[in-house]
């Protein structure tokens, strides 16, 4: 009968102590990460602030259509005249040449047919554009009303609203984070209060995304000037005795 493999018992022995050293630090590490668990509080923080746009998109269209080809020549000299116009009344109302942006005047033409597809009617139009692109937010509004009086001088127009932007969202990014940290330790303490405990260092944090919204409205963040800037975060601090 041969001699048992003591080298084997050898082996056998360091596993099994091993694998008892192993199971006692995943139980521990468990143990640990159970009571830092029961040792910390999420709490949200919000932030609001109410800014004022400091850029403005505003776009002019005119029309001049006429109803023979021998009009097309015409038609151009007259959109050429709405277009200095409107430009002088732009200029003369306090905006700069460099805020103002033409387009090109683009020809359309449509025919009409009757059942045997005769001509009956024809249609030549050019359309012109005007982009306004400015800092003076407040100065838009004014003279728009002003652009549409030019109806009354016999311009087709079609004055768009203006787009508002707030485009400095980074300057006020820190103090906007910070305000929202320190709610959330204000609701963190209050519920540290009601368990008897302490509020603590800041275990880990998440940011939400910056939202930017017209003043007062759920959707949309270019019809007003007034926006409405809002951000939460999600704290989780830690809890002392």
């Amino acid at each position: 009968m041969s001699k048992p493999n003591q080298t084997g018992f050898i082996f056998l022995g360091l596993f099994l102590a091993l694998g008892i050293t192993l199971g006692g630090y995943f139980i521990g590490q468990t143990m640990y990460n159970a009571k830092v668990a029961l040792n910390t509080a999420e709490a949200k923080g919000l932030a609001e602030k109410r800014v004022k746009a400091d850029r403005a998109n505003w776009t002019i269209i005119f029309r001049n259509a006429g109803y023979k080809s021998e009009d097309i020549p015409a038609l151009y000299k007259k959109s050429e005249e709405n277009q200095k116009t409107i430009i002088n009344l732009l200029k003369q109302n306090g905006f700069d040449e460099s805020e103002i942006k033409l387009g090109v005047i683009d020809y359309s033409y449509m025919e009409y047919r009757d059942d045997n597809q005769n001509l009956v009617d024809e249609r030549h139009q050019l359309t012109g554009s005007i982009d306004v692109e400015t800092d003076k937010v407040d100065l838009v509004s004014t003279v728009r009303s002003s652009i549409n009086k030019l109806i009354t001088q016999g311009i087709d127009i079609e004055n768009y609203a203006p787009r508002y932007y707030f485009t400095k969202l980074n300057e006020i990014k820190p103090e906007m984070l910070k305000e929202a940290t320190q709610n959330a330790r204000i609701a963190a303490n209050e519920f540290a209060s009601n368990a008897g405990a302490n509020v603590g260092r800041i275990r880990n944090a998440r940011q939400g995304g910056f939202i930017v919204r017209d003043a007062g409205e759920e959707y949309g963040d270019t019809a007003k000037i007034e926006k409405d800037i809002r951000i939460v975060t999600t704290i989780t601090f830690y809890l002392t005795d």
